[in-house]
């Protein structure tokens, strides 16, 4: 991802998240330690996703927690419960092949939003690997998506 740049806007714990992971290779910052106002710590596997800009074109990293179905990962569009959806999915809609580092393992994926019976299963999944997306849920009309980025060649 060298010709990437770190998102906008990121708060600060997450540019430290996304620097870790960026310097140690991977080797630092898969496995991802965190105690979220009203939870206890916690420690969540995450990704660096790469999308490609709708407006600019260019390349943004952001740092997302995941959970596996089968061969594909499965992130959450939740944005906190904002009520518009994250840049990066707005990215995905525009362009759905990406990148994604797992620990040290680089692949390129393509998204896909699920929904349906699909969309159900794999929100319970998300809410073993990150319980505060339940939270996020009720903070917000929208129905927060759930993407699923499937390894392709």
């Amino acid at each position: 991802m060298p010709d990437a740049k770190i998102a906008p806007n990121l708060p600060g714990w997450m540019l430290d998240h996304i620097n870790r992971y960026l310097s140690s290779g991977g080797t630092d910052g898969h496995m991802y330690t965190i105690a979220p106002a009203g939870y206890g710590e916690m420690t969540v596997p995450s990704l660096l996703l790469t999308t490609t800009g709708r407006k600019s074109g260019e390349r943004f990293i952001f740092p997302l927690f995941y959970g596996r179905a089968g061969e594909g990962y499965v992130i959450v569009a939740s944005k906190g419960g904002a009520p518009d959806h994250p840049g990066w999915y707005k990215n995905l809609l525009a362009s759905p092949e990406a990148e994604i580092q797992v620990g040290t393992e680089h692949l390129r994926v393509r998204a896909r939003t699920v929904s349906g019976e699909e969309r159900a299963r794999l929100w319970d999944l998300a809410l073993t690997f990150w319980p505060p997306y339940a939270d996020y849920a009720t903070k917000t009309d929208r129905e927060i998506p759930v993407v699923v980025l499937d390894p392709i060649a």
